[in-house]
């Protein structure tokens, strides 16, 4: 569907580690700490590194008066939503497992796109969301007992990864004439605004210090997933087509998977392995580029 520059490649690989291990690095954090507490002290502290960020290369900050509305729901539908639901997902369900679930926002948004946005999915196109669909069934084999018992954690990953399918829709298409980097950095400020009325509303009795993981985890999401990764994902989602930036980056709930069960001990089946092969097959069917047409 389209080629990825190198500078786009180099994102989408450091975008798949940092967030394939932010899965198990969430889980820590937040066991036997406030979810949301976890979340919102991430996003605070990733602000300044976003600021700094945008002064060093000289990126504005200002964001016209008739784009705020725009610039809400973008951060409503991208942001607020997957933040809230998807780490009090982590905290009920495993972390591969959670991981599995929320990525299957690029199915979604496949099928948003083709229902909604006249986005037309090619051979390739469909060929790319069953491969991803099938995968994430197989990572899901084992599980479908357990996740049986906690449906509100499967619910509202499925929830977050529906809502956040929608705002990469909408992403791609916004009218706000403005760098992605400002864009980012003020869906953050929205966000940690909205993730401290949550915390202080619902978990404000639970504060308490965090103790070394959980200090780790919130400095590695401050730092790696707000200062980095959320940037490059909102990069790519305007920068690719909406299947395209959505199906590659399919990979990162097997990096979960994997580094769940290197590091929180979560076993690992047959199923996994060959989910390894379809996700390379989603990544492909929409990456890989297409034979230039006979003259």
């Amino acid at each position: 569907m389209q080629k990825l520059s190198r500078q786009q490649l180099v994102l989408l690989v450091l975008l798949t580690v940092v967030w394939g291990v932010n899965w198990p690095v969430m889980k820590l954090g937040v066991t036997g700490y406030p979810p949301l507490t976890f979340r919102t002290i991430s996003l605070w502290l990733g602000l300044p590194v976003l600021a700094a960020v945008l002064v060093a290369m000289k990126v504005p900050f200002t964001i016209a008066r008739r784009d705020w509305s725009q610039l809400t729901l973008l951060a409503a539908t991208n942001m607020f939503v997957w933040h809230a639901c998807i780490i009090l997902a982590v905290s009920t369900l495993s972390s591969g497992r959670a991981a599995i679930l929320g990525y299957t926002m690029p199915i979604f948004s496949a099928l948003l796109g083709a229902l909604f946005f006249s986005s037309r999915l090619t051979g390739r196109g469909w060929l790319g969301v069953g491969a991803a669909a099938l995968g994430v069934a197989l990572l899901l084999w084992h599980e479908f007992t357990q996740l049986a018992g906690r449906p509100v954690g499967v619910g509202l990953a499925l929830f977050a990864a529906a809502v956040w399918a929608l705002g990469t829709q909408l992403l791609r298409r916004t009218t706000i004439d403005r760098p992605t980097l400002t864009l980012s950095f003020w869906m953050t400020a929205l966000t940690a605004v909205v993730m401290t009325v949550l915390s202080v509303v619902f978990e404000r009795s639970r504060w308490m210090w965090p103790n070394d993981a959980t200090t780790g985890a919130i400095v590695f999401n401050a730092i790696l997933v707000f200062g980095f990764a959320h940037v490059a994902w909102f990069y790519l989602a305007r920068s690719l087509p909406p299947v395209a930036s959505t199906l590659s980056v399919m990979f990162i709930p097997v990096v979960g998977v994997f580094t769940g069960a290197l590091w929180l001990k979560e076993v690992l089946h047959w199923q996994d392995w060959a989910a390894v092969g379809l996700m390379v097959v989603a990544i492909a069917s929409v990456l890989w580029p297409a034979r230039p047409a006979q003259a």
